[in-house]
């Protein structure tokens, strides 16, 4: 069969696990959004502190994805633990640079006002120099979920959840007359949920950052 023929004889398991790999690509963002940014609270005042936040998340990111994955199983077994650890592990390095990043380049005399019309320690944080910190916060947020999304391919050979393992099927079974179709699926399942993300992530910017700050 044809590449659509296959599409619509199997479009129900292509939903299910799209629907798969975007739930494990959100999930852990969120989580990796939240260490992410706490790391970057806690490490942006201190100079050695940052960069030693930076080069501890960019070290993660230089092991090879099957090689972490491969690390894990050991640990904490097949399936969706080892998926979620090595996805938020991998997505921290753009949050925590970016939140760095966009803390230290907020201007010290907006946090010298809010420091003289009485507010604390945590409500200069919240109110406001995490909200002009957030574009570029936002902005390694996305280029996290970009990564996740073709890493989370590699999940498949752990038995996670998601379109690799389509892909992983196909290869495995190459010669035969649907290999070719299932890998396709999944590539392009992959691509287009990505695009999907960036573009809630466009809406969630131009919704949450005041157009004086986008300019």
């Amino acid at each position: 069969m044809n590449f659509w023929e296959y599409l619509g004889s199997r479009h129900q398991q292509l939903l299910t696990d799209a629907y798969q790999h975007a739930s494990a690509v959100f999930q852990c963002m969120v989580v990796a959004t939240l260490i992410g940014v706490l790391v970057g609270v806690a490490t942006y005042r201190s100079e050695w502190a940052g960069n030693l936040a930076t080069l501890a998340t960019s070290t993660i990111l230089t092991i090879p994805s099957l090689a972490m994955i491969g690390l894990l199983i050991p640990v904490v077994g097949l399936g969706v633990p080892p998926t979620v650890i090595a996805l938020t592990l991998y997505g921290l390095l753009p949050i925590v640079r970016n939140a760095i990043v966009g803390l230290r380049g907020v201007d010290p005399a907006l946090v010298d006002a809010a420091t003289g019309i009485g507010m604390s320690r945590v409500s200069r944080l919240l109110r406001v120099e995490l909200p002009l910190a957030w574009p570029p916060i936002l902005t390694g947020i996305r280029v996290s979920t970009q990564m996740l999304m073709g890493i989370a391919a590699i999940a498949a050979y752990a038995s996670g959840p998601g379109l690799g393992n389509l892909i992983f099927r196909g290869i495995a079974s190459l010669g035969s007359s649907n290999a070719l179709n299932q890998v396709l699926a999944g590539t392009l399942g992959i691509i287009v949920l990505a695009l999907l993300f960036d573009a809630a992530y466009v809406l969630i910017g131009r919704l949450t950052i005041p157009r004086g700050i986008r300019v």
